[in-house]
C-alpha cells in the first residue's frame, strides 16, 4: 500500500495534509499492480519528412471499479494527475462513481525534436525517450513527470545524463534545508537511500544541468503536478524502466511547448496545454507560425483550431478541414496494461 511522505527535490507538505489529500484505495491497488503495467513501445517512421506521422497512441476509456481513484487509474495506465483530471472534468479524483466511464488520455502529439534522446515538455509534464531498437528502428517510450512549482521553475535547455544511482542519498541543498527547518523544524542535512521519507525514490539520473535530476518519488501523487523544487520526478516503476533504457551520456532537452502541432494519416492535430509558467504570448499567433512553417495552413479549420486553443484540454484535437469528430475511443479495464 502507499506510504505517506513528502514531495520534495522536491516540495514539502505535512503528513496530515497528504492523508487528507490521498485516501487509501479500497480497490486494493498495490505497487505490484503498477510494476506489472508495461509501458507501450512505439515504433516511429525511419525517416522524418513533412507529413510523417507525429501523433501516437489512442484515446481509451476505463470503467471505474469500487474503490478506484483517478490517481490509481492514471498511474496504472502511465498517466499523470493533471492529464487524467484534465481529460475528465467534473469527475471526483478520489471518489469517482462506480461504473463511471473515465477517459484515458493516452494519445499525444510528439514534441518538435529531431534527434535521439530525452525530451521533457514542461507545460505538458511528460517525458519522451527517442531511441533505437535492436535492429536500428526508431522507437519511443513516454512517461508522465512532476515538475517544479512556480517559485522553483524547472528550467529549459539541453543536458546530458552524467550519472546513474540506485537508492540515492538525498543531500539537502541549503535553500531547501532552510525551508524544511522553517516549516517542519527538520534540521537533517541528508536522508539515506531507501528511507521512507527520501523523496528521490529508488533511482536517480543526474544531469549535466547543475542541481537537477530525474528521479523516483515516495509520493506518486506528485507525478503530473507542479510540486518540486525544479527536479523531475517519475513513478517508481517509470524511473526503474528509464534507468535501464538510458545510458550515461544520453542527451536531452527541457522544452517549453504549450501548443503542439502534429499529423497522422494526412490529418492535422493540435494539442494545447496551459502556459503554466506564463512564458508565451498569444497561442493562436504561435500556431499560425507553426502551420505556415510546415505548409499546413490551408489544411485546417480555424474554428476547430480556436476551440482547441480555448479549451487547452491537453488532448490531441483533430482540426483538419471537413471533419467534426474524433476517432472512437477504446475501452479498457484494470486487467489491461497500457
Amino acid at each position: 500500500m502507499r506510504r505517506l511522505g513528502q514531495w520534495v527535490c522536491a516540495g514539502m507538505v505535512t503528513i496530515a495534509w497528504v492523508a487528507m489529500l490521498a485516501p487509501m484505495s479500497m480497490a486494493g491497488w498495490t505497487d505490484d499492480d503498477f510494476a506489472e503495467a508495461t509501458p507501450t513501445l512505439y515504433q516511429l517512421p525511419p525517416v522524418d519528412h513533412e507529413r510523417a506521422p507525429t501523433v501516437i497512441g489512442a484515446l481509451g476509456t476505463y470503467v471505474v471499479e469500487a474503490g478506484d481513484t483517478l490517481l490509481d487509474i492514471a498511474r496504472f495506465h502511465g498517466l499523470g494527475y493533471g492529464e487524467i483530471v484534465g481529460a475528465n472534468p467534473g469527475v471526483d479524483p478520489w471518489l469517482p462513481a462506480e461504473g463511471e466511464l473515465v477517459v484515458l488520455p493516452s494519445e499525444w502529439v510528439l514534441p518538435a525534436v529531431h534527434r535521439p534522446g530525452l525530451a521533457i515538455n514542461i507545460p505538458e509534464m511528460r517525458l519522451y525517450h527517442f531511441h533505437k531498437g535492436p535492429a536500428g528502428a526508431r522507437e519511443l517510450t513516454t512517461f508522465p513527470v512532476g515538475l517544479g512549482r512556480d517559485e522553483w521553475r524547472t528550467p529549459t535547455g539541453p543536458f546530458k545524463i552524467r550519472a546513474k544511482t540506485e537508492s540515492p542519498t538525498w543531500v539537502i541543498p541549503e535553500s531547501i534545508l532552510a525551508e524544511r527547518i522553517e516549516k517542519d523544524g527538520d534540521p537533517r542535512r541528508s536522508i539515506p537511500g531507501g528511507a521512507p521519507d527520501n523523496p528521490l525514490g529508488s533511482y536517480r539520473l543526474a544531469l549535466t544541468m547543475p542541481s537537477y535530476a530525474l528521479h523516483g518519488t515516495n509520493m506518486p501523487w506528485g507525478v503530473g503536478r507542479q510540486v518540486s523544487h525544479g527536479c523531475i520526478r517519475l513513478y517508481e516503476e517509470s524511473i526503474a524502466k528509464l534507468f535501464i533504457e538510458v545510458p550515461v551520456g544520453t542527451p536531452g532537452e527541457f522544452l517549453y511547448e504549450p501548443v503542439k502541432l502534429g499529423m497522422r494519416r494526412g490529418l492535422v492535430y493540435v494539442e494545447a496545454h496551459p502556459d503554466i509558467y506564463k512564458l508565451r504570448g498569444d497561442p493562436e499567433t504561435e500556431l499560425a507560425a507553426l502551420l505556415e512553417e510546415r505548409g499546413w495552413s490551408d489544411l485546417v479549420d480555424w474554428a476547430l483550431v480556436r476551440k482547441a486553443l480555448s479549451h487547452k484540454s491537453g488532448l490531441p484535437v483533430l482540426v483538419s478541414r471537413g471533419l467534426d469528430r474524433e476517432p472512437p475511443a477504446t475501452t479498457q479495464s484494470r486487467s489491461a496494461a497500457p
